[in-house]
């Protein structure tokens, strides 16, 4: 479980999250999502220590992460996996390198223990085999696989993915979104994703928190968004015309 309670962060005069709070639990898929400039992107990196809150408390089960030292934030971000928007995969490194660098990094582990792992990862994943191939060799689903490989290679309890649907068509990004749902559930992984995509909202949107302007505006489940008389939130989430569609059909 990650818990946040009343987080502001400023930069200046310029307050970009006012007071947010809420529980990201173990086991399921936690969805951000806003507008551009909402304060998303701030309030993931506020949670894994990239930035300093100006004010509030994060804690990491029963642990307050902003009152952790150096050398104890280490070890907590030791059990992070973050997926980013772009796979940021190494060019010069293969997909087995690009999945073993945290194990290289992070871990005393054999030669023959990583090999196993990356393995592993590279299988959960589908991509059995694929482990010479340079990133430029595959196609963006592809590079997203791997970065999810490699986001979850060090068996981390917390997942943060950044718009892990950008830049693909609409086929893949359900997979990708059914792939990182089965791996939350499978390994009881607190998984927070920040997206522009309704349809994965409405696909994995088992928790969704809607931010506007540093605001908590809304909370609830996929199901609930529907039917939510939330005039802010109806009018981010209806301009999608497959949400009109869909709503039209329940």
């Amino acid at each position: 479980m990650i818990r946040v309670e009343n987080i502001h962060k400023s930069f200046g005069d310029n307050h970009v999250l006012n007071g947010i709070s809420t529980t990201f639990e173990s086991g399921q898929t936690n969805l951000i999502i806003g507008q551009s400039g909402s304060g998303k992107t701030v309030f993931i990196k506020c949670m894994i220590g990239l930035m300093e809150v100006t004010d509030g408390t994060i804690w990491y089960d029963d642990v307050n992460f902003g009152a952790l030292g150096k050398k104890e934030r280490k070890a907590v971000r030791r059990k992070i996996g973050m997926l980013f928007q772009g796979s940021a995969l190494f060019d010069s490194l293969t997909v087995e390198g690009n999945v073993r660098f945290p194990l290289d990094m992070f871990t005393n582990m054999t030669k023959k223990e990583k090999e196993n792992r990356v393995n592993y990862v590279l299988d959960r994943v589908g991509l059995d085999g694929d482990n010479d191939k340079a990133p430029s060799e595959i196609s963006g689903g592809m590079m997203k696989r791997v970065g999810i490989a490699r986001s979850i290679v060090l068996e981390p309890k917390y997942l943060f993915c950044d718009e892990p649907n950008s830049g693909l068509d609409p086929k893949t990004a359900l997979k990708i979104d059914q792939l990182i749902r089965e791996i939350t559930k499978e390994n009881d992984i607190v998984t927070i994703i920040n997206t522009h995509d309704m349809n994965s909202v409405m696909e994995i949107g088992e928790q969704v928190t809607y931010l506007r302007k540093g605001l908590k505006i809304w909370e609830g489940s996929s199901k609930e968004i529907l039917y939510t008389d939330n005039e802010l939130l109806n009018e981010f989430i209806f301009a999608n015309k497959f949400l009109q569609e869909l709503r039209k059909n329940q």
